[in-house]
């Protein structure tokens, strides 16, 4: 299934992703590399992963402390977010 993010989610992966590249060079690469397979995953399987609050599931990122949250709509899956799992907990809501 298509898989399409949300703009804050977009901006979410390019602040990772410099985050990553600060703490050492090519780590950013490595988060983007495991958040387009946990992408993967969820198109693959979208109903696989729990329901938070309906309809928003979440998806762990592998080797990274983030998850991607999203909603399964007609023909697509949005990624509404891409958060740290200790950082601001239940800021995803304001992006349903």
């Amino acid at each position: 299934m298509r898989v399409s993010l949300h703009p804050d989610a977009e901006a979410d992966v390019a602040e990772a992703i410099a985050f990553y590249d600060g703490r050492r060079a090519g780590l950013g690469s490595d988060f983007l590399s495991e958040f387009l397979g946990t992408c993967g995953r969820v198109g693959d399987a979208p109903e696989a992963w729990p329901m938070l609050e309906k309809p928003v599931r979440r998806c762990l990122v592998e080797r990274f402390p983030y998850a991607v949250y999203y909603r399964i709509d007609p023909g697509e899956i949005v990624v509404l977010a891409v958060m740290h799992t200790r950082r601001k907990p239940g800021a995803w809501k304001s992006r349903q």
